[in-house]
């Protein structure tokens, strides 16, 4: 069983950075991949940011060149540094692992962008 619990969310101005972390409970392999997806109200859950195996990373194009995914092995953390963020990035952001055949799901960690 894997638990996942994020931080770091909060109300930051347009321009501004945040740094989300997100603490996995559990055994967890350096090849479980992990990242993020977010949510604003009333869309759908979209995918962010993922990192596994060898430090490979990838981004989805609205967040490509702000965001930056990482991921402590020891510490089974993964970090979210979010720069130039917008109002569009709005929304609750959860935090993943994709281990054992299931995804698990942090309980999601609000981010909200002032104009």
């Amino acid at each position: 069983q894997v638990q996942l619990v994020e931080s770091g969310g909060g109300l930051v101005q347009t321009g501004g950075s945040l740094r989300l972390s997100c603490v996995a409970s559990g055994r967890l392999s350096s090849g479980d991949a992990m990242g993020w997806y977010r949510q604003a109200p009333g869309k759908q859950r979209e995918f962010v940011a993922r990192t596994f195996s060898g430090g490979i990373t990838s981004y989805s194009d609205s967040v490509k060149g702000r965001f930056t995914v990482s991921r402590d092995n020891a510490k089974n953390t993964v970090y979210l540094q979010m720069g130039s963020l917008k109002p569009d990035d709005t929304a609750a952001y959860y935090c993943y692992a994709a281990a054992y055949g299931r995804i698990y799901w942090g309980q999601g960690t609000q981010v909200t962008v002032s104009s």
